[in-house]
């Protein structure tokens, strides 16, 4: 059947943009973090940087899912765009445990810093953050891989702001435990998101139904065809995190106009759902064994 190609979203100068910034901002940030014995600058540089990893993880994906397929990796390395989403949701969960380590052993010994320094740090940090964040927010609705790079920003451009908001606060009434404190929260609002993104990622590893199609819907759609008798070993999964495909089974009267057949369907399917990669197989006559013909 065809075989449909959704073009990927061109965010190659996002990716650049974004992994530039950030890194010139993790240089600044470790500068300021050693002149002001900031030890939370310090190590927010070292999360930055990782978070430069992560969009550098996403951008290979994207770059290797446009790659052509091959006789070997027939869907080309479209799935990588799948893996770089787990990565990523991993690595902000392991970017969750370091803030709550320090944020509890800052707890134990509180130490004042040189607030005035943090602040403006802290504030780039939101510019910096925000922004590349801001470069991410359109397309992390439709592509789970981006959506990975849009948490990580999104997620230092909050801790950016409790720093603020923490070192205002601490500056006038020396509230050492403060900082700490909105650290922890941050990494529980971190956390809530990140935990929906791993969620999605380890299912579309596992070939589950993406969010983005409705199985039933697909399926009542399918029998309600004219000509289609009866369906089965219908299956929907990801081939990518942007571009999703379906096999099924399908038993006809006749395969006098199959062709047409096939095609129009094929153009509805595509059209009505987000599906991109359609392989229909006709049979003819009904199944007698029921248990094959309601199996999915």
């Amino acid at each position: 059947m065809h075989e449909h190609h959704s073009t990927p979203t061109n965010i190659n100068h996002a990716f650049k943009l974004g992994i530039l910034i950030n890194l010139i901002f993790v240089f600044i940030e470790t500068i300021f973090g050693f002149s002001a014995n900031a030890l939370s600058l310090i190590a927010d540089a070292g999360h930055n940087l990782s978070d430069v990893l992560g969009l550098v993880v996403s951008w290979v994906a994207v770059l290797l899912s446009s790659r052509p397929r091959t006789s070997n990796r027939t869907y080309g390395y479209k799935r990588s765009s799948i893996l770089a989403a787990l990565f990523n949701a991993i690595f902000l969960l392991v970017a969750i445990g370091g803030i709550l380590v320090e944020a509890l052993q800052r707890l134990q010994n509180p130490q004042p810093v040189a607030e005035n320094k943090v602040i403006v740090v802290a504030l780039i940090g939101i510019l910096i953050n925000g922004f590349t964040a801001y470069l991410f927010m359109k397309d992390q609705h439709h592509d789970l891989n981006v959506k990975g790079a849009f948490l990580h920003m999104a997620a230092d451009t909050l801790v950016s702001v409790g720093v603020v908001v923490a070192a205002v606060i601490v500056k006038f009434t020396h509230w050492f435990w403060l900082d700490p404190v909105i650290s922890l929260v941050i990494a529980v609002i971190i956390f809530i998101g990140t935990w929906g993104l791993l969620r999605d990622a380890v299912n579309l590893s596992l070939d589950a139904v993406p969010k983005a199609v409705d199985y039933d819907e697909v399926k009542k759609f399918i029998e309600a065809t004219p000509g289609v008798l009866a369906i089965h070993d219908l299956h929907i999964w990801g081939i990518s995190t942007t571009e999703n495909a379906l096999t099924v089974h399908i038993c006809r009267q006749t395969l006098a106009d199959n062709n047409q057949f096939l095609e129009k369907l094929d153009h509805e399917l595509t059209k009505n759902f987000a599906l991109s990669h359609i392989t229909i197989q006709v049979e003819l006559g009904e199944i007698e064994n029921e248990s094959v013909k309601h199996s999915i």
